[in-house]
């Protein structure tokens, strides 16, 4: 417990239809009845009291909303993409997001940060779709009014919510800065996925009869969707410097998870990666980006 319980879903969203041509998928709502469900048997294990502090003192990243445009707007099959405008669907998005959070905090959340999204117009699926193979304009305006309008809602809610401290980070340009410039961060590749299926393009994930590249750590992207391993240690590493954050430090982090709560580590199933979970360290370390990964 002590470094973080996750909650992630490949291909979920903000909103419940996302990704659901990916069938086993966690919306946010059904990560958040997850979380309900740890708080359950952790309240269970030490009492009502010390959990209620556990769980306000810990600190929650969530990093997500790529998938509702990649995987729902930007899809002709999704009713969203022709019922509403590029501002009216970013609209919808932050309504959703905001009675979420609003749950989150009547479930203890005090501390809370919401990750923006990176240029998902340069992810290798959204550049293959245009004749010229650029970067997709739209997306990334639409990455960038859905940043604008979630850091515009995070100030309203530390400033509503009653002993909120509710942050945004803006990755946008660092991500962008590591597609744009590959070489100084050691790639050689920025615009197409190490993992394919030859010639056939967009595949839409890696799987065993894919193509590989020879060297996965020269790329950006791993596949059309997500950065390789090498791009999303650069990117976090970058957002942890530009946010401000410091990496957790044992001789300055808080008191430990309480220890009935904690997993035996040799039992302990390892992580998935992060989108929505609260993490009782000094440090939220954040995840990478979530664009221009789209999980």
């Amino acid at each position: 417990m002590e470094n973080g319980v996750n909650f992630a879903s490949g291909g979920g969203g903000i909103l419940n239809d996302t990704g659901s041509l990916f069938v086993q998928r966690f919306c946010f709502y059904k990560q958040i009845e997850l979380f309900q469900g740890t708080q359950e048997l952790i309240e269970n294990k030490i009492g009502k009291e010390a959990a209620d502090k556990f769980f306000r003192e810990s600190r929650y990243v969530v990093a997500l909303g790529s998938n509702d445009f990649i995987n729902n707007f930007l899809l002709p099959i999704y009713k969203d993409s022709w019922k509403y405008s590029d501002t009216g669907f970013i609209s919808h998005l932050m309504s959703t997001l905001e009675n979420q959070l609003k749950l989150l905090h009547r479930l203890g959340a005090r501390q809370l940060i919401v990750f923006g999204l990176g240029p998902m117009g340069c992810i290798p699926l959204q550049r293959i779709l245009s004749s010229s193979g650029d970067c997709q304009d739209r997306t990334n305006k639409l990455a960038l009014g859905f940043n604008k309008a979630a850091s515009k809602l995070m100030d309203n809610l530390s400033k509503t919510l009653p002993n909120a401290n509710y942050k945004f980070g803006d990755a946008y340009d660092v991500v962008a800065k590591v597609i744009d410039n590959p070489h100084q961060y050691g790639f050689n590749n920025s615009d197409s996925p190490c993992c394919s299926f030859g010639q056939i393009r967009p595949a839409l994930t890696c799987i065993p009869v894919s193509t590989l590249c020879e060297d996965r750590s020269k790329y950006v992207f791993w596949d059309e969707y997500h950065p390789s391993d090498k791009a999303n240690e650069i990117i976090a590493d970058e957002i942890i410097r530009k946010l401000g954050f410091l990496r957790p430090n044992p001789t300055n982090a808080p008191s430990p998870a309480p220890a009935d709560a904690r997993p035996n580590p040799t039992n302990a199933p390892s992580p998935a990666p992060a989108d929505a979970h609260p993490n009782p360290t000094n440090d939220p370390s954040p995840a990478p980006a979530d664009a221009p990964s789209s999980d």
